[in-house]
Parts: C-alpha cells; sequence; structure tokens
C-alpha cells in the first residue's frame, strides 16, 4: 500500500466535548502520482481533489488546504466560523490557485469546519466539486453535500437515475471548482453536532469505487476513526483503485445537548488508550504527502467544462 502515512487524533474543550479522528491517502493502482490533498485539524477537516494534469493538479489542491491552514479564523481551537468567513477564504484559494496555474488547473473541495453557536457545536459543511461529506447521526447515513458535476445535473433534472450515473462516460466532469472556469462559489450546510456523530471526507477515488450502502456497512460497524480510514482505502483499491483516494473520518462524543449537559456514548470499540492529540496535520503535494497523475490516465481523471 502506497498510502501517505496517518494516525489518530482526539481534541477536547473545557466542557468535555470532543472530537476524534482519522486520516489518510493513497495513489491508487493506476496513478503515478497523487494529486489529493488533505486537512485534518479540529476545527476544519477536508479533502482536494486537484485536476488539470502535469502535477498542476497536485498544486492547486496543495494551494487549496495550505490557504484553509492557515487562515485567521480557522486556527487551531478556533470555533467561530461562519459560511461567509469560509466563502472568503475559499475565494483566496481560488486567486492563489490561478496566480500559481494561470487558471489551467483546478480543485474540487468539500468537508466541514466545527463551530460553536450559543455554547453548541455544529457541523458547518462546504462543498465545491464532486468530493463529498457525508454524515452517520442517530443511525442514518446520508450524503451531506451535492456534487456539482454534468451527471447530477443529469440526475437532477430526471435524464438519468443514480446508478446510471456511476457508470456514465462523462460522470467525471465537474461544473464547480476551484483555480479555474467560472463557477466558483461553494454550498455551506450548517448542522447540529448530535452524540455520537460520523463525519466521513473523501475524493471520488472512493465513492468511484464503493457503493454508499458498502461504505455506510464499514463506518456503521468499525469502532475507531482510523481503523475506519484504513478498512474504506483498502475497499477501495480492492475493488479496483482507479484513482488516488483520500478519506478523512470525524467522531463527536460528549456533546453539550440543549440544557448545557455534556453526554456522554463512547462509541463501541474506541477506548482511551486509543486517543491521542497529535499537532495540525496538513498534508499536500508539496509536503511529499500528495502526488498525482495527469488528467487522463486510467479511469478516474477529472474534467472541468
Amino acid at each position: 500500500m502506497n498510502s501517505q502515512p496517518a494516525a489518530a487524533a482526539a481534541t477536547a474543550n473545557e466542557s468535555g466535548f470532543g472530537l476524534s479522528y482519522g486520516y489518510g491517502t493513497d495513489r491508487g493502482l493506476r496513478r503515478e502520482l497523487n494529486e489529493d490533498s488533505f486537512i485534518a485539524s479540529d476545527p476544519v477537516f477536508a479533502v482536494a481533489d486537484g485536476m488539470g494534469g502535469h502535477e498542476a493538479g497536485e498544486i492547486a489542491s496543495g494551494l487549496c488546504v495550505r490557504t484553509l491552514g492557515g487562515y485567521p479564523q480557522l486556527a487551531t481551537g478556533t470555533r467561530t466560523a461562519t459560511a461567509a468567513v469560509l466563502q472568503d477564504c475559499l475565494l483566496a484559494a481560488d486567486a492563489r490557485i490561478r496566480n500559481a496555474t494561470g487558471a489551467r488547473a483546478g480543485t474540487t473541495l468539500s468537508g466541514v469546519v466545527v463551530v460553536e453557536q450559543m455554547g453548541l457545536p455544529y457541523w458547518l459543511v462546504m462543498n465545491i466539486g464532486d468530493s463529498r461529506t457525508y454524515l452517520l447521526s442517530q443511525g442514518e447515513f446520508a450524503q451531506v453535500s451535492v456534487d456539482h458535476s454534468e451527471v447530477q445535473e443529469m440526475v437532477d433534472a430526471g435524464s438519468i437515475t443514480s446508478e446510471e450515473a456511476n457508470v456514465h462516460p462523462r460522470r467525471h466532469v465537474v461544473t464547480r471548482a476551484l483555480g479555474t472556469g467560472d463557477e466558483t462559489e461553494a454550498d455551506f450546510w450548517l448542522l447540529p453536532i448530535h452524540e455520537g456523530d460520523r463525519i466521513l471526507v473523501c475524493s471520488d477515488g472512493l465513492t468511484g469505487e464503493l457503493a454508499d450502502e458498502h461504505i455506510f456497512r464499514i463506518l456503521s460497524t468499525v469502532g475507531h476513526p482510523q481503523d475506519a480510514v484504513d478498512a474504506l482505502i483498502q475497499a477501495a483499491l480492492r475493488s479496483g483503485g482507479r484513482d488516488n483516494v483520500t478519506v478523512v473520518v470525524v467522531d463527536a462524543k460528549n456533546v453539550l445537548n440543549d440544557a448545557g449537559v455534556a453526554t456522554t456514548a463512547p462509541r463501541p470499540g474506541a477506548g482511551a488508550e486509543d486517543e491521542d492529540t497529535l499537532p495540525r496535520q496538513e498534508v499536500t503535494a508539496a509536503d511529499g504527502g500528495a502526488a498525482g497523475a495527469p488528467d487522463g490516465q486510467g479511469d478516474g481523471g477529472h474534467g472541468a467544462e
């Protein structure tokens, strides 16, 4: 396995509310390089999937996550971000990518920022392109983000089914991206965090290989987030590994209820011995953690029109 080394981490604040998370990336079985980048550090958990070829996609995704990681309102331990702050950050990333690549490369981005309002925690989900964010909450599993892609537009219009979209020849053509094209506005969702919530953020190297039912089965049965990350990546490789695959899994615990009382419901299989605190984790191509193949190699290439 040619994956970026990964490890689990945990954070908690004075109220007891905490996050446990894992992360990993793999170039796949058909790509020479990995154009994915990611950031996994409270309060930001996001995956960027670069596109453009000739290592330009690697540059685009790397600049995107570094911009997120360096934005003052998204600093470690800060949970005051808003959708407007995030959009400003993404516009800054878009400008940096265009300046660096001459608008010849771009990147998708999906993920969550943990925020607090009136003392209660929320998932602030962001998305542009066809990387995805899922939520497993209170036994219900669903995709939160909505793909910005040609096939999603066809599904929305009723011209093809979701199953047909999975094998459509234009399934990798995105309609929004950072760094290239005219559409650079992200979508946002604000969702209350419930005890035991599990967030999955991934590039389409995972969803292109595994159906949602397969993903749900792993997320709902593998206890520790790092073990879930490893299991998902291995499953994608066993299914073909045609594209770079990057996965971040985040668990919420000791979530405050409306009365300001923290509830405790440890996820099965996750003990105190599993939890350690690591420094901020940003992995990009420039750091040696992501590289990628030119578009058109293998079956998982992106395109933007």
